[in-house]
């Protein structure tokens, strides 16, 4: 994939290296020679990703990110740190100032290519979730943009794969003081635990001496389960075309043998924390699908789920020729129970009635609120006089026993009159069959409420 990146170095010589590299895989470059430089482009023009130098004359690379990270416009930017220093509190501090990752001098085009390709990916997703945060604040849903969402990457749970019994206990000794490794020496077994597992990494020994680590890496990838997550190979010198077979499936990082624990404990936080953000952007638009279909008091689905729902329910059932009905549920006087006893203690008693709706239905049958104090019930595979029988006993429980409601807790007597209607002719549609069931619970208002009238039409 391609990508904005912004270079960022006061050596002219570094800047044109950077740049003559990444144009050749197509990114698409911009270079500043200075940290204030680099803001001004960020605030002009938004990079996909920033490689940022971090020994530069007046405000070095660590100030530049924690600025750019600390502006919310700019505070999604991917951000590598290329940086001579090595020392392992070089590289926390590079981390702790907000870097996605990092990368040392002099910067090997694999890694320098893999890391760009990587973040901007992340970039890409992370642009999607803040439209649809965008647009979720425009529809009145609660917003996610600015949210102080405080995510580590420490205390992760990582699954580790080396049959090597030396290099393991390297791996885990270097990893262990910040995360709970469990070791596995055999794939198979290794497969069969990841995916029940809540890891938030797998690291696996390119070269493993019994097994093909691509292999394992290639079976993850293609389950749903472990489809998302993060993989990090071990890598020996000269399987540079291994690594990139690797790459290409879908690997995320890597590191080189001899193993350096700062730099192995630093990608793995940058792994783990880039997971947990992931996981956390999914949530989120699973909560926003959820917001979108279903009604926030009762939980029940809306009548946007409903409208598109049935028509597939009815299609279904005319072209298999079987029968469907809906029931129409509207509360009695429920006006009524909002004068006396409060708004809240209205809300008490829809929730109530749909939890007792839930309970008297089948798990096929499609329970919804209309609005107010309305709700329909529809039910494949169900005729009318059936129909009409769930509709009666539905009646008896909400009649049955008192609703407990608002902040006194008090018993409220409560009643509800049902229409049914079902698909009967040839010409039928969702709507009429929605309107014959409003006209059937008219006249159960109309005979004197708490009853079901089945549609006569």
């Amino acid at each position: 994939m391609t990508a904005r990146v912004l270079i960022v170095d006061d050596m002219l010589a570094n800047l044109k290296l950077l740049e003559a590299r990444l144009v050749a895989e197509y990114f698409t470059v911009q270079t500043a020679s200075s940290g204030a430089d680099a803001l001004e482009i960020c605030r002009q023009d938004l990079p996909d990703v920033i490689l940022l130098d971090v020994m530069m004359p007046g405000m070095d690379g660590f100030e530049v990110c924690q600025r750019l990270k600390s502006d919310f416009r700019t505070q999604h930017i991917p951000i590598v740190m290329v940086t001579a220093l090595d020392h392992p509190s070089d590289l926390l501090k590079a981390l702790e100032s907000g870097a996605d990752d990092f990368l040392t001098k002099p910067v090997d085009d694999l890694a320098l290519i893999t890391r760009v390709r990587n973040l901007a990916r992340l970039k890409l997703l992370t642009d999607e979730m803040l439209m649809r945060a965008s647009t979720e604040q425009q529809m009145g849903y609660p917003a996610m943009l600015g949210e102080d969402v405080a995510i580590t990457g420490c205390d992760g749970r990582v699954l580790m794969v080396e049959d090597r019994e030396g290099a393991a206990t390297r791996i885990v000794e270097a990893l262990q003081s910040d995360n709970d490794v469990v070791h596995m020496v055999d794939p198979a077994h290794a497969l069969l635990v990841a995916p029940s597992g809540d890891f938030d990494l797998l690291i696996v020994s390119l070269n493993l001496q019994n097994a093909d680590g691509l292999r394992l890496c290639s079976q993850l990838r293609s389950l749903d389960r472990t489809r998302h997550l993060p993989i990090m190979m071990i890598v020996e010198p000269g399987e540079e075309a291994r690594l990139h077979r690797g790459l290409d499936m879908g690997v995320n990082d890597y590191v080189m043998r001899p193993v350096n624990p700062s730099e192995l404990l630093a990608r793995v936080r940058t792994q783990v924390k880039r997971k947990r953000y992931t996981d956390y952007l999914r949530s989120r638009l699973e909560q926003t699908v959820e917001m979108a279909v279903l009604d926030p008091l009762t939980a029940l689905h809306n009548r946007r789920y409903l409208s598109s729902h049935l028509e597939t329910l009815f299609e279904e059932s005319a072209e298999r020729g079987r029968p469907l009905s809906v029931l129409l549920i509207d509360v009695d006087h429920f006006k009524v129970i909002n004068d006396t006893h409060g708004h809240d203690a209205g809300d008490d008693v829809l929730r109530e009635l749909a939890l007792r709706l839930r309970r008297n239905i089948r798990g096929i049958d499609l329970a919804c609120r209309l609005g107010g104090e309305e709700f329909v019930v529809v039910m494949p595979d169900t005729g009318l006089e059936s129909a009409y029988l769930v509709g009666e006993r539905l009646r008896q429980c909400i009649a049955a026993a008192p609703f407990i409601a608002g902040a006194q807790n008090k018993a409220v007597n409560v009643t509800a009159s049902m229409g049914v209607a079902a698909l009967e002719y040839e010409e039928d549609t969702p709507e009429l069959i929605l309107k014959r069931a409003d006209q059937a619970l008219y006249c159960a208002k109309r005979d004197g409420r708490n009853r079901v009238v089945g549609d006569a039409a």
